[in-house]
């Protein structure tokens, strides 16, 4: 339960105008504190509240000078975690760059010795071809000489064949 404090009503001798301690009972308060009545000087409670104030009142500002501090360096430790963040984040990446560019690599080189196959084989093919067309072209050759010995010996056959005698 607070105490309240209340201004003494019309009919207390604080306003009466026929009081003679009118500047010292200006002073005074009235408080309940569980039902008794208690009277408090203003004047004591002033300088209690000002005791109270000027005893907690370094205290509360050292306190809240460094809560201030700390909320500073909270904000500059937020920030630096995030830079570090960010680096972590740029590290990854550059290891993500590095894992890219060692694939890049790996097939450049498979693409090099896929291409150095490709020209070997070309070679061969052609090799070979050429050798078929030599071939080609003897078996041609072998060919006409038979056709040709062929008809030479049909028409050694001719001749060999007995001609019939012209009559004369």
């Amino acid at each position: 339960m607070e105490p309240e404090v209340k201004e003494h009503e019309a009919s207390s001798p604080k306003t009466s105008p026929v009081n003679n301690n009118h500047s010292i009972e200006s002073n005074i308060t009235y408080s309940s504190l569980s039902g008794d009545l208690v009277f408090v000087d203003n004047e004591v409670v002033e300088k209690l509240t000002e005791g109270l104030i000027s005893h907690y009142l370094p205290d509360l500002q050292h306190s809240k000078l460094a809560l201030q501090e700390l909320t500073q360096n909270q904000v500059i430790l937020l920030d630096t975690l995030e830079q570090e963040i960010t680096k972590f984040r740029e590290c990854n990446s550059l290891l993500d760059i590095n894992a890219l560019f060692t694939e890049a690599k790996y097939y450049h080189n498979k693409l090099v010795n896929i291409r150095k196959e490709m020209m070997m084989l070309h070679e061969k093919t052609t090799k070979l071809k050429k050798r078929a067309l030599k071939l080609q072209q003897q078996k041609h050759k072998e060919a006409l000489e038979r056709e040709q010995q062929r008809e030479k010996e049909l028409e050694r056959e001719r001749q060999l064949i007995a001609k019939p005698a012209k009559r004369t």
